[in-house]
């Protein structure tokens, strides 16, 4: 009898955590915001023992311990939270020498392919959740991204963008072609106001004047760094645009903006208001 007992308290079990992805729950570090979001998606931020400092939104992911930002990320902070796997994406830029004491630590690594595009941020939400065998939330996903990008408007009159990366006047960058920034442009229906470089590169006066933006995009927390509208239109350059005669200034949260998950088409349609 308490054989038979035991039985029906092992399969009751089983049905209980049916349909949860794993019988224990895992404890998970995602070194990546976008991930960090899809997990919550999916219904999985009671597992998050440690996010880096991208992971903002759902604003519930500030109470997590945080274990830095991209290349400032010691492996020893990850593995002091004991973590069962560590998530992140190709486009992370965990340092090697991190990547590779995480590796040999016994804890399971796990890199997602992350490509800025409307099928990669899909893709992406569907191998996480395949990986944490929760499939049906992560169409659940994809559907609500899907309407979304279906409402990005067409942009009757296209203008030329140009993001600045900004961390006080010391740290001015600008964005090339194949980065987040310029995929979202174009998303949006609109164009990257230079060419012929990749990645980000040091603002000048000179080539920011012959990019002659018609808007310049920053992040919020960029425009600060400068105090505000005026102090950006003091940086050498600035003024003698199009966007700074205009000013025509849009801003931006930055994981928002450059995330290329399950918020993506919500992103590139506020761009597009905001580019009007």
């Amino acid at each position: 009898m308490q054989l038979v007992s035991r039985f029906y308290i092992c399969l009751l079990i089983l049905v209980l955590t049916a349909g949860t992805g794993y019988a224990k729950a895992l404890r998970i570090v995602s070194a990546n915001g976008t991930l960090s979001e899809i997990l919550v998606g999916l219904g999985l931020e009671k597992q998050l023992v440690g996010v880096d400092v991208t992971s903002t939104y759902p604003a519930s992911l500030e109470k997590i311990p945080k274990i830095g930002h991209n290349r400032t990320i010691a492996a020893e902070g990850i593995l002091a939270l004991n973590p069962d796997v560590i998530i992140y994406t190709n486009q992370s830029m965990l340092p090697p020498a991190v990547v590779k004491q995480l590796n040999s630590s016994g804890k399971k690594l796990v890199e997602f392919k992350h490509e800025y595009s409307n099928e990669g941020a899909i893709k992406l939400i569907r191998e996480v959740g395949a990986y944490f065998n929760a499939s049906a939330q992560a169409e659940k996903m994809v559907k609500a991204l899907q309407a979304d990008l279906a409402k990005i408007p067409a942009p009757a009159n296209p203008k030329k963008l140009l993001f600045i990366y900004a961390r006080g006047t010391g740290t001015l960058m600008v964005s090339g072609t194949g980065t987040s920034l310029d995929k979202m442009f174009t998303l949006a229906g609109h164009k990257n106001a230079v060419a012929g470089f990749t990645e980000f590169k040091p603002l000048t006066a000179e080539s920011l004047i012959a990019a002659n933006p018609d808007v310049l995009v920053l992040f919020s927390s960029g425009l600060e760094s400068l105090e505000g509208m005026d102090g950006l239109l003091k940086i050498p350059g600035v003024a003698s645009t199009n966007a700074g005669r205009n000013r025509k200034i849009v801003t931006m949260d930055g994981q928002f903006l450059t995330g290329f998950g399950p918020r993506l088409g919500k992103a590139a349609i506020e761009l597009s208001q905001k580019v009007k």
